[in-house]
């Protein structure tokens, strides 16, 4: 089943943009947005977006959240290790 990409348009530092996401990144999205007390709209300025179009504002949207969510399993793992490190084999 090929994922439903959704397009919705935003207002960032003032201008419209449209950026097209799959339904889980726009979760995604909103889930960091509202962990870090942000609107949607400040996140996405945050993001290193200046001078691309509207397919590499989709693009960088997609590895920010890949990378935000790769790091929260870092952190865990890391937190988890340090508390119980795990026995080591011969």
């Amino acid at each position: 089943m090929k994922p439903v990409v959704v397009k919705r348009t935003v207002i960032v530092a003032g201008q419209k943009t449209s950026v097209s996401l799959e339904h889980a990144f726009w979760r995604g999205l909103r889930e960091i947005a509202a962990w870090q007390d942000m609107s949607l709209s400040d996140l996405i300025a945050s993001i290193d977006t200046d001078g691309q179009d509207e397919e590499d504002v989709s693009s960088a949207i997609r590895l920010y959240v890949l990378n935000f969510y790769r790091h929260q399993l870092f952190a865990a793992d890391h937190l988890l290790r340090s508390v119980a490190p795990l026995p080591r084999t011969a």
